[in-house]
């Protein structure tokens, strides 16, 4: 695997993109608007989190999220990555702070895919796919179509009624996404999905993902502690730090979509790598 250097910003020579690359902004407490964006969909300000048993998991967190983004919470592993996942999907109560959704106030309208793919073993994939649909009252024959369609989009449609053991890790994965898109949400949190996958097998579902966020433009929150998947795939990137967890830096990704597999041999990823790399350790370093 080709490796990038992490360099500080001054030693990065000059991106040949079509628009020159901005620097990461220091102050994540002051998020900018991207052009092209939608109007908000998710605000965290100044939110914290301490466990019961006093862990302070994060602290003074501030975040802005634009419909039809796609951002990366990079960190690394204990840096409360996923406490704020399940923070903004309310799966938690923050200690600190407030998360305004002023564009998520119906039910369905946020899916989470977690690490693990965390499918029924007793059910088929068409069955795992339809629960949400299930739990929303609506009956089964009602719903084939819009399984069956789901299905399709992520490659599985010949294996509608095979079970999670008949599936391989990609498979069952798949299968995940696919039900946390049946309801249509406009915001897709995604915690680490790929992370325990083979490279061949992430990097195809890298590019899944984001030929269904192209085609469908939900608004995406994916983490990750990989600096090349991160640049790969983001719009954006925050940065994290650890104890407690924290935004310290975000960096814009201005290249543009679709990304294929030529970008990432590409000499603009190579020095995008580079600088997020660069934030990263500072981010280590501040901790």
């Amino acid at each position: 695997m080709r490796q990038c250097l992490a360099l500080e910003p001054d030693e990065v020579a000059p991106l040949q993109l079509e628009q020159p690359l901005p620097k990461p902004d220091l102050r994540p407490d002051r998020p900018a608007a991207e052009p092209g964006l939608g109007d908000p969909v998710l605000s965290l300000a100044q939110v914290g989190k301490t466990f019961a048993d006093g862990t302070v998991a994060l602290q003074d967190l501030s975040l802005e999220v634009r419909a039809g983004e796609f951002l990366s919470l990079l960190g690394p592993s204990g840096c409360g990555k996923s406490t704020a996942l399940r923070l903004i999907a309310g799966l938690l109560t923050p200690s600190a702070g407030e998360i305004a959704r002023p564009r998520l106030a119906e039910r369905g309208e946020i899916g989470f895919v977690f690490q693990d793919a965390t499918l029924m073993p007793w059910a088929t994939a068409f069955d795992n796919v339809y629960l949400p649909l299930r739990l929303q009252g609506l009956r089964r024959r009602a719903a084939e179509a819009p399984v069956l369609a789901a299905l399709a989009r992520v490659g599985l449609a010949e294996f509608a009624g095979s079970y999670p053991r008949q599936l391989s890790g990609g498979m069952k994965m798949r299968v995940a996404i696919a039900r946390a898109l049946i309801t249509e949400p406009r915001l897709l949190l995604l915690d680490e999905p790929f992370a325990a996958l083979d490279e061949i097998t992430r990097l195809k579902l890298n590019q899944d993902l984001l030929d269904l966020w192209q085609a469908q433009r939900f608004t995406v929150i994916f983490v990750t502690h990989s600096v090349y998947e991160s640049v790969y795939l983001s719009s954006r990137i925050a940065v994290m730090a650890p104890r407690p967890g924290r935004i310290v830096a975000e960096l814009p990704i201005p290249a543009a979509y679709p990304r294929s597999e030529e970008f990432r041999t590409s000499a603009p990823y190579n020095q995008l790598c580079r600088l997020t790399q660069a934030a990263l350790r500072r981010a280590l370093g501040d901790a």
